[in-house]
Protein backbone atom coordinates (compact mmCIF):
# COMPACT_ATOMS: atom_id res chain seq x y z
CA UNK A 1 0.00 0.00 0.00
CA UNK A 2 2.88 2.45 1.00
CA UNK A 3 4.11 1.83 -2.46
CA UNK A 4 0.87 3.18 -4.35
CA UNK A 5 0.68 6.15 -1.74
CA UNK A 6 4.12 7.10 -2.43
CA UNK A 7 3.42 7.18 -6.13
CA UNK A 8 0.21 8.45 -5.90
CA UNK A 9 2.11 11.75 -3.60
CA UNK A 10 4.39 11.89 -6.39
CA UNK A 11 1.87 12.39 -9.16
CA UNK A 12 -0.08 14.79 -7.24
CA UNK A 13 2.80 17.47 -6.17
CA UNK A 14 3.61 17.32 -9.93
CA UNK A 15 0.16 17.79 -10.88
CA UNK A 16 -0.13 20.68 -8.29
CA UNK A 17 2.96 22.23 -9.50
CA UNK A 18 2.38 22.22 -12.68
CA UNK A 19 -1.84 23.36 -12.90
CA UNK A 20 -2.44 19.99 -13.87
CA UNK A 21 0.23 18.27 -16.16
CA UNK A 22 1.58 15.43 -15.34
CA UNK A 23 3.97 13.14 -16.87
CA UNK A 24 4.88 9.03 -16.43
CA UNK A 25 1.84 7.24 -17.16
CA UNK A 26 -0.64 9.99 -17.16
CA UNK A 27 1.82 12.07 -20.00
CA UNK A 28 -0.46 14.27 -21.66
CA UNK A 29 -4.07 12.26 -20.50
CA UNK A 30 -6.94 14.38 -18.95
CA UNK A 31 -6.20 13.85 -15.30
CA UNK A 32 -7.75 15.60 -12.16
CA UNK A 33 -7.15 15.06 -8.69
CA UNK A 34 -10.34 13.87 -6.49
CA UNK A 35 -10.67 14.39 -2.78
CA UNK A 36 -13.06 12.17 -1.18
CA UNK A 37 -14.08 11.85 3.03
CA UNK A 38 -12.88 8.85 4.27
CA UNK A 39 -15.82 6.69 5.49
CA UNK A 40 -14.39 5.22 8.49
CA UNK A 41 -11.43 7.32 9.47
CA UNK A 42 -13.30 10.77 8.30
CA UNK A 43 -10.14 11.69 7.40
CA UNK A 44 -9.53 13.33 3.61
CA UNK A 45 -7.94 11.44 0.65
CA UNK A 46 -6.71 12.72 -2.36
CA UNK A 47 -6.74 10.74 -5.42
CA UNK A 48 -5.11 11.17 -8.84
CA UNK A 49 -7.20 9.98 -12.22
CA UNK A 50 -7.97 9.96 -15.45
CA UNK A 51 -11.40 11.83 -16.27
CA UNK A 52 -13.58 12.44 -19.82
CA UNK A 53 -15.69 14.99 -19.97
CA UNK A 54 -19.80 14.60 -20.08
CA UNK A 55 -21.45 17.56 -21.14
CA UNK A 56 -20.91 20.20 -18.00
CA UNK A 57 -19.68 17.28 -15.70
CA UNK A 58 -16.67 15.40 -15.31
CA UNK A 59 -17.06 11.48 -15.54
CA UNK A 60 -14.14 8.72 -13.63
CA UNK A 61 -13.62 5.71 -13.80
CA UNK A 62 -13.30 3.11 -10.29
CA UNK A 63 -11.20 0.51 -12.17
CA UNK A 64 -8.45 0.31 -10.24
CA UNK A 65 -6.36 -1.46 -13.01
CA UNK A 66 -8.86 -4.23 -13.30
CA UNK A 67 -9.04 -5.39 -10.17
CA UNK A 68 -11.93 -7.42 -8.67
CA UNK A 69 -12.68 -4.84 -5.36
CA UNK A 70 -13.30 -1.15 -6.19
CA UNK A 71 -10.78 1.29 -5.15
CA UNK A 72 -11.31 3.38 -1.61
CA UNK A 73 -11.86 6.17 -2.88
CA UNK A 74 -15.43 4.59 -4.86
CA UNK A 75 -16.44 3.24 -1.59
CA UNK A 76 -15.64 6.80 0.48
CA UNK A 77 -17.60 8.58 -1.96
CA UNK A 78 -20.62 5.84 -1.84
CA UNK A 79 -21.20 7.01 1.25
CA UNK A 80 -20.61 10.86 1.09
CA UNK A 81 -20.53 12.28 -2.06
CA UNK A 82 -19.77 15.37 -1.28
CA UNK A 83 -15.72 15.42 -2.92
CA UNK A 84 -13.30 18.41 -3.97
CA UNK A 85 -12.13 18.60 -7.49
CA UNK A 86 -8.73 19.57 -9.30
CA UNK A 87 -8.59 20.17 -12.52
CA UNK A 88 -5.48 22.44 -13.83
CA UNK A 89 -5.23 25.02 -11.55
CA UNK A 90 -9.03 25.60 -10.49
CA UNK A 91 -10.55 23.61 -7.38
CA UNK A 92 -13.91 23.23 -6.74
CA UNK A 93 -16.94 21.39 -5.03
CA UNK A 94 -18.85 18.95 -6.73
CA UNK A 95 -21.44 15.81 -5.59
CA UNK A 96 -20.46 12.77 -7.05
CA UNK A 97 -23.27 9.93 -8.39
CA UNK A 98 -22.72 6.61 -9.81
CA UNK A 99 -24.03 6.30 -13.36
CA UNK A 100 -25.89 3.07 -14.14
CA UNK A 101 -27.24 1.01 -17.07
CA UNK A 102 -27.06 2.07 -21.20
CA UNK A 103 -25.36 5.70 -19.49
CA UNK A 104 -23.36 3.97 -17.89
CA UNK A 105 -21.67 1.26 -20.90
CA UNK A 106 -21.71 4.60 -23.26
CA UNK A 107 -19.18 6.90 -21.02
CA UNK A 108 -17.03 3.76 -20.07
CA UNK A 109 -16.84 2.57 -23.44
CA UNK A 110 -15.91 5.94 -24.83
CA UNK A 111 -13.33 5.91 -22.51
CA UNK A 112 -12.30 2.53 -23.59
CA UNK A 113 -11.91 4.00 -27.17
CA UNK A 114 -9.58 6.64 -26.34
CA UNK A 115 -7.24 4.98 -24.02
CA UNK A 116 -7.39 1.45 -24.77
CA UNK A 117 -5.62 0.18 -20.88
CA UNK A 118 -9.77 0.55 -19.61
CA UNK A 119 -10.71 -1.94 -21.93
CA UNK A 120 -7.64 -4.34 -20.61
CA UNK A 121 -9.00 -2.97 -16.90
CA UNK A 122 -12.44 -4.40 -17.83
CA UNK A 123 -11.58 -7.70 -19.38
CA UNK A 124 -9.34 -8.47 -16.44
CA UNK A 125 -12.26 -8.37 -13.96
CA UNK A 126 -15.40 -10.00 -13.58
CA UNK A 127 -16.86 -6.98 -11.41
CA UNK A 128 -18.94 -4.15 -13.17
CA UNK A 129 -16.27 -1.39 -13.07
CA UNK A 130 -18.28 2.42 -11.33
CA UNK A 131 -18.51 5.26 -13.62
CA UNK A 132 -19.18 8.36 -11.89
CA UNK A 133 -20.04 11.60 -12.86
CA UNK A 134 -19.05 14.83 -10.56
CA UNK A 135 -21.66 17.48 -10.72
CA UNK A 136 -20.10 21.18 -9.52
CA UNK A 137 -22.14 22.21 -7.00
Amino acid sequence: MADVNDWNAKVIAQFRANEGKVGGNFEGAPVLLLTTTGRTSGRSYTNPMMYLRAGGDLVVFASKSGADTDPDWYLNLVKNPNVTVEVGSEVFQATAAAVTGPERDALYAEQASRYPGFAEYEAKTTRVIPVVRLTRD
